[in-house]
């Protein structure tokens, strides 16, 4: 366990704060003194590492006060009072309001210095067991994770939370390898139905001939081959959830029979003229534009109305860039897990590569590279040259916007690294901790997502 390291010192006398700050510092810890309960608030965080030690007696807010504002921001946060001989009463109705310690006046440097460590190493203990209980919620949690930190990538996860236990029919729309299957899958395994078949099948890799037999299934002697009874995907789906991919290749004819489908929720077998009910939904993916299609003739109207229930659409990498070394670092430590073998850590420039190309194979391009870095490792810039040869960066991107999507992920990495630690970080990229907190704050970074 690594134990932090920070103390926030409150006292309103001058001569007290600079003894103590000494004494804490020559026990190797970082102090930050101040003056009033106030300020200490503005500094506090449920993620903040460190403890507090504040005397009970200060101007406008005292201790007591500070105390429980303090337990409403993170009521684990140890905070340790100094009392004078009159307040311990004071004090022991504080431990019972839910102070971590106590110390009277006048205390030896040895037992502050005692107390502060013991609060140290609860704190760590706290927020190690935080992560744990966060990563086993992930793990746990139904559905495969859709990761990014951009607005875009937000809005999209909170809409499907929104609409995933609903039951309505959605449209996913995204240029090829931007993750459409993984949406759906997302919105079938945050939903009841995820107990039920998860079924997908590719419209465009199924010839316009067994098209109908594939989604509807068919009895035996319906047609010539029919041998057999068929029970189709739409009925093998049935309680769970439908991926019609690339809908758009789908056969005019074959939408009229998916239309009717959709609209009455039970279909007939080929060759059969029972009606079977059906209670599934159905997410329709595409990479066009389906109403530019539905104008052009080349899909029908009235089946995009219907399917358009719920859009959701997903962006390409490029216009996400800042989720590049995010995604890339996650599929490093999925192959090497799958390879057995350790992920390398990209340099800057590999990262600079990486966030100036277009990516045209999107999500799924940056997953097959990172594949290849950890199986070849320091063939990886043969890759990278290849990756760009006949192709040029990114000319939208203006110097400014590429140096702060560049500047960003080299910060992500370094928190990254040292798992959301502020002084490990600052460590890394050689700069001052204002200048990190200052350059997260314009990133909208925050040190507990890499933890």
């Amino acid at each position: 366990m690594k134990i932090g390291n920070e103390v926030l010192f409150i006292d309103d006398e001058k001569h007290i704060r600079q003894a103590n700050q000494q004494t804490l510092e020559l026990a190797d810890l970082v102090v930050t003194c101040i003056d009033s309960a106030e300020k200490g608030l503005e500094l506090l965080s449920r993620e903040w590492s460190g403890i507090i030690v504040c005397d009970i007696r200060l101007p406008k807010m005292d201790g007591m006060q500070f105390l429980k504002e303090v337990r409403k921001i993170d009521q684990d946060l140890p905070v340790i009072l100094i009392t004078g001989h009159g307040d311990i009463s004071m004090a022991v109705q504080a431990m019972r309001d839910g102070a971590y310690d106590f110390i009277e006046k006048p205390y030896s440097t040895e037992r502050l210095v005692k107390t502060v460590l013991r609060g140290l190493e609860k704190r760590s203990l706290t927020l190690e067991n935080r992560i744990l209980r966060r990563e086993l919620e992930l793990h746990s949690a139904p559905g495969p994770r859709i990761i990014g930190r951009t607005r875009i990538m937000e809005h999209l996860r909170t809409t499907i939370a929104q609409v995933a236990d609903t039951g309505a029919d959605v449209l996913v729309l995204g240029e090829t390898g931007t993750g459409k299957e993984l949406v759906a899958r997302a919105l079938h395994e945050n939903s009841r139905r995820r107990t039920e078949n998860f079924v997908a099948i590719n419209c465009g890799a199924v010839s316009e001939s067994i098209m109908e037999s594939e989604l509807f299934g068919h009895e035996a002697g319906a047609f010539t081959d029919a041998k057999t009874q068929r029970i189709g995907k739409f009925e093998h789906a049935n309680g769970g959830t439908l991926l019609l991919d690339e809908i758009e290749s789908m056969p005019l004819r074959v939408q009229i029979h998916l239309l009717r489908v959709l609209q009455e929720r039970a279909l007939e077998r080929l060759g059969s003229n029972n009606l079977i009910p059906l209670d599934l939904r159905v997410v329709a993916a595409s990479k066009v534009d389906l109403r530019s299609a539905a104008e052009r003739g080349e899909f029908r109207e009235d089946l995009y109305y219907r399917l358009n229930v719920v859009c959701l659409e997903i962006p390409p990498l490029r216009e996400r860039r800042e989720d590049i070394a995010l995604l890339f670092h996650h599929f490093l430590l999925v192959a090497g897990h799958r390879y057995q073998k350790e992920a390398p850590t990209p340099d800057g420039s590999q990262m600079n590569v990486l966030m100036s190309y277009q990516w045209p194979g999107n999500v799924r391009e940056l997953r097959n590279l990172a594949e290849r870095y950890v199986l070849l490792g320091h063939q990886f810039d043969y890759s990278l040259e290849k990756l760009l040869s006949g192709q040029d960066r990114d000319q939208e991107s203006s110097l400014p916007k590429q140096v702060d999507c560049f500047e960003r992920s080299l910060i992500e990495q370094a928190l990254t690294g040292a798992n959301g630690s502020i002084k490990e970080a600052m460590s890394t990229l050689a700069i001052p901790r204002k200048t990190l907190y200052d350059k997260m704050r314009k990133y909208g970074l925050d040190k507990s997502d890499y933890k």
